[in-house]
């Protein structure tokens, strides 16, 4: 099987065997970026020295049989929000001077790097990630790899196109209202986004209290192993959850059928493109005959739009004021959230933070009478690149077509997004599971037999 083609599980498993090395993965990685990227730009900085010196010390372990990791020689790539020592960290901005010291590690890269995975280069992100596709003044358009007129959605659209596009098998993106969920969703691949905590980050995120990290994989397997990496505690977040009393890998496969779970297709107020809707009807049909009893749902709240874009804003102020020269160079989307953003006050900001906490609440009421909320991970399908809203949708904001993603932001909770079949135009469609707080182990695992079921 050619490497590109192979999850993180198979790659480590070739190594054991001795039947592949780090050093022939990952060039197989980075022939595959300088053959495709070109068109899709998942990357906005590519080491190809410092991957292969990698990977080279990584084969050295596996043929001393003493590797340090999980994933020990499997390449991956940051999203170019995390800090990453050597490497510029400029968010999709050219209001950040690139030539300044980087000589710290966020705490989802120490974490890869002390796994002894191979980070191969950046990914693309919207400035400060901002917004639900991948596209910015510094970086341009990333497209993608399904359909490379279509939008890779965003923010962590770099991320998905790479893994997507056969550039590395798994990778880490961020999600304050989807930025995980979206862009899995739109090219095809699994994408995770824990309870709030759950992995750390630093610097903290202007986006507070909506602000996650997860995997971005091809299996919902893969998806586990990183979480077992990546959710040990770090002093540099305050936010950050103890450790895990279980392994991930230990639990996403364990037996969930007989758990009642819920559906709303629409959580009842969202308008759902009709084949989207049809192939999630389908999948929870299946789910259903298979022994995982389904109730039709809502879980019973009104679309808190409102009060997430004012969070939203005024986060994107406070980050953008500390950038100088930001108001020359500002995507001008973004400026005009900025300019919102500055005039929220301190009351407003807390009023929604208090609608959040409802809107928690009563998922957590939800939950008890439903292990998981099945949803559509999207109400449509990628649409065209280079816009913020789909083209003749009179649509102003992104969040106006992410509705299932960033309630879920607000109430911290795990929510994965597995890809559960195409439209007839080929367009990738993914399923959203949603868990309670603090149940990550458990929608990794229904997920998981979810993934299986679609492959039976």
């Amino acid at each position: 099987m050619n490497p590109i083609e192979m999850t993180a599980v198979e790659l480590v498993a070739a190594y054991g065997a001795k039947e592949l090395s780090p050093v022939e993965a990952t060039s197989a990685v980075l022939d595959r970026i300088e053959e495709v990227d070109g068109e899709i730009n998942a990357f906005c900085l590519v080491d190809r020295e410092s991957a292969l010196e990698q990977a080279r010390a990584s084969e050295a372990r596996w043929q001393a049989g003493t590797p340090i990791g999980l994933l020990d020689g499997v390449p991956t790539s940051m999203k170019d929000i995390f800090l990453t020592k050597g490497w510029p960290t400029l968010r999709g901005s050219k209001a950040i001077d690139p030539d300044q010291p980087w000589d710290v590690d966020a705490p989802v890269t120490a974490r890869l790097r002390a796994d002894g995975m191979v980070l191969v280069g950046k990914n693309t992100t919207p400035e400060i990630a901002w917004k639900g596709v991948t596209d910015s003044p510094l970086t341009g358009i990333t497209r993608n790899p399904v359909d490379t007129r279509m939008t890779a959605g965003g923010s962590s659209g770099g991320a998905a196109a790479s893994v997507a596009g056969g550039m590395g098998p798994v990778n880490v993106g961020t999600d304050a209202g989807g930025s995980i969920r979206i862009p899995a969703s739109f090219c095809g691949i699994v994408g995770f986004k824990p309870t709030h905590g759950r992995v750390p980050m630093f610097p903290a995120s202007p986006f507070g209290p909506l602000a996650h990290a997860g995997p971005m994989t091809r299996t919902v397997e893969d998806a586990a192993l990183l979480m077992d990496i990546l959710s040990l505690p770090d002093h540099r977040d305050p936010t950050s959850l103890a450790p895990p009393r279980l392994t991930f890998r230990g639990e996403f496969n364990r037996e969930v059928t007989g758990l009642p779970v819920a559906y709303s297709k629409t959580l009842g107020y969202v308008e759902v493109d009709e084949e989207v809707g049809r192939i999630c009807d389908d999948v929870v049909a299946r789910i259903d005959a298979a022994g995982m009893p389904v109730t039709a749902a809502d879980p019973g709240f009104d679309d808190p739009l409102e009060a997430f874009e004012l969070m939203w804003a005024a986060s994107a102020a406070t980050l953008l004021r500390t950038m100088p020269g930001a108001r020359k160079t500002v995507d001008p989307a973004l400026g005009e959230v900025w300019d919102r953003g500055e005039e929220v006050g301190a009351v407003e900001f807390l009023q929604a933070r208090a609608l959040a906490a409802a809107l928690g609440i009563t998922m957590g009421a939800f939950h008890e009478q439903h292990n998981v909320l099945i949803t559509p991970t999207m109400p449509i399908t990628a649409f065209e690149a280079g816009h913020d809203v789909p083209p003749g949708s009179g649509l102003k904001t992104w969040p106006q077509w992410t509705q299932f993603t960033y309630p879920f932001n607000m109430t911290q909770q795990p929510a994965i997004s597995i890809p559960v079949g195409t439209t007839s135009a080929g367009l990738p469609v993914g399923l959203q599971i949603v868990g309670p707080r603090h149940s990550d182990d458990l929608v990794l695992a229904v997920a998981r037999f979810v993934e299986w079921l679609i492959a039976n």
